[in-house]
Order: C-alpha cells, then structure tokens, then sequence
C-alpha cells in the first residue's frame, strides 16, 4: 500500500473495501456536512453500504473508469478525493471531493485534488480533467479556481437533490494549461 505526503501531517491514501467502517466512522462525522452537496454521504450509511460503495470503485479501478483515494490527517480518515469519471477514450476525468468539517480551511482537497490531476495528465495522458460543483457550493468553487480551472459554464437546474433543481458548474483544465501552470509549491497556478 502507498501513502503520499500532501504535507503537515496529511497524507493520500488509496480508499480500498476493507478500510469500510474506517471511512463509515469518517462520514458519520462529516454526514451532514457532506449531504448538503453531494450524495456520497447518502451511499455509505452503515457497514454495508459503505462496504459496498468502496467496492464498487475497487471494481472502477479495476475497469479503468474511476478510483478513490482518502485523505487521512494525523493517521485519522478526515476526506477524500475521486474521479468520479475517467474515460480513457475520450482522455476526460472528472475529480472530485469530500471533507468532514474539522478538516476545512486547510488546502487539503486542492492539494490532494492537484496529486490527481498530475497522475492523470503526467502518467495516463488525459487530456481534460473536469470538476463539477454546485453553483452554491462557494468552497468548491474556491477549490476550482485554486487548481488554475476554468469555468465552462453552468448546466442549469441540472441536479435534482433534497428536493431542489441544482445549477450545476462545470470547470476544467486542459493538459497543456495544467503543464503551463505547474509551478513550485503549494501555491496558485494561474
């Protein structure tokens, strides 16, 4: 198993089936947190479920089509970061996040989101990475704009959650943005 460092004390993680009651004690503490945005913390709601979910991007790993990596501080699983999509053929990703509360404020997701975004330009060739962000959730945006993203524009009232038609950002980076704006640390790109 690897770890990668993303710095004070925080390390990358690859988010695997038998880490379940691990990452379902993690969305216990970041369930309502999470829930206001996206439906991860709605998949994972006891042992099975969550065993389950894991599981299913074990098999996504497998075919090539998605991962999911945990964020763990201090050796405790606080978030994590995904490609929700990666389509080899058309060498499109989408990364995606989570966070529980205690762990914002601290750059990990765009931290953890660049890893990502490296491994997938540098390592397997994908041309556009995207990430996809409700309009309201001003962190997440934050979070796109850090990583030197662009925003492609809005799908309007596209996501129905909690009973509410979502508009839903699409941002992204090309590889040759993201290799024009790789600079030292931890830092901006653009």
């Amino acid at each position: 198993m690897f770890a990668t460092s993303l710095g004070d004390g925080a390390e990358l993680r690859p988010l695997e089936p038998w880490r379940s009651e691990e990452f379902l004690a993690h969305l216990d503490r970041a369930r309502e947190f999470v829930d206001e945005f996206i439906q991860l913390a709605r998949a994972a709601t006891d042992p099975p479920s969550a065993r389950a979910l894991l599981t299913s991007y074990a098999e996504k790993q497998a075919a090539d089509t998605g991962r999911i990596y945990g964020i763990w501080v201090d050796g405790t699983l606080v978030g994590g970061v995904l490609f929700r999509v990666f389509d080899t053929a058309t060498e499109t990703c989408e990364v995606g996040c989570w966070l529980e509360p205690a762990a914002t404020g601290r750059g990990l997701v765009t931290r953890a989101a660049r890893t990502l975004i490296d491994w997938a330009v540098e390592e397997r060739g994908m041309h556009r990475v995207e990430w996809r962000v409700a309009a309201t959730n001003a962190a997440s945006v934050r979070v796109a704009r850090r990583l030197g993203m662009t925003r492609d524009g809005v799908l309007r009232e596209s996501f129905p959650y909690r009973g509410v038609r979502h508009d839903i950002e699409v941002w992204s980076v090309l590889a040759s943005e993201w290799r024009r704006g790789r600079g030292p640390g931890p830092g901006p790109r653009h």
